[in-house]
This record gives structure tokens, sequence and C-alpha cells, in this order.
């Protein structure tokens, strides 16, 4: 499990670089360059939509496109809570967002 999940990660964060470079191609193209299906392609683009990321396809690029400044991030950051934050922390949200990202 801990290596489809570091090898699910490890395509995100390709898809994201290509998208940040508008260079994906079509989603042929961008299956071919990461040896997956276009399906996949597909549902990772819906889980990265699921996630916020402000991703369309450009037709006259011909390419996956940010419509704004975004970047895929995944790793873990330390940071100082107040107490008030502490409290409003929501234990499991995390963990539905983590399956969403399983299932592709």
């Amino acid at each position: 499990m801990m290596r489809q999940l570091k090898k699910q990660i490890a395509i995100l964060e390709r898809i994201d670089q290509l998208i940040r470079l508008k260079a994906t191609g079509n989603p042929r193209q961008l299956a071919n360059r990461l040896e997956v299906s276009e399906a996949t392609v597909f549902r990772i683009i819906e889980t990265m939509k699921e996630l916020d990321a402000p991703v369309f396809y450009d037709m006259a690029r011909q390419s996956y496109s940010y419509s704004e400044p975004a970047e895929f991030r995944f790793g873990f950051y330390l940071e100082n809570l107040d107490e008030n934050s502490q409290k409003s922390l929501s234990g499991g949200f995390g963990l539905r967002n983590m399956r969403q990202l399983m299932q592709f």
C-alpha cells in the first residue's frame, strides 16, 4: 500500500509540474508520458478538482492549465497553533481526502 501511495503522489507531482509548465499535451499524450491509461488521467484530474485545484483543459494550448497560480504539495509541515486553532481542528477530514487520492 505504501509503494502504491508513493507512486500516486509522484504522478500527482509530475502532473502538477507539467500543468504549471502548460506542457501536459492532450489526455492521450499525458497518459502515454506517465505510462497510465487515459481513464487514469481523467480520474486524477477529477481528484485534483475535488481537492480544489483550479485545473482546466486549455483547448488552444492543447494542455491542462491552472486558472490561477497553484502548486501541489504533499508532505508534513510544522506549525505552531494557538489554542483557538487547536480547538477547531477536524480529525477525519484529511482521511476522506486521502481515500480519494487512493482511488485513482
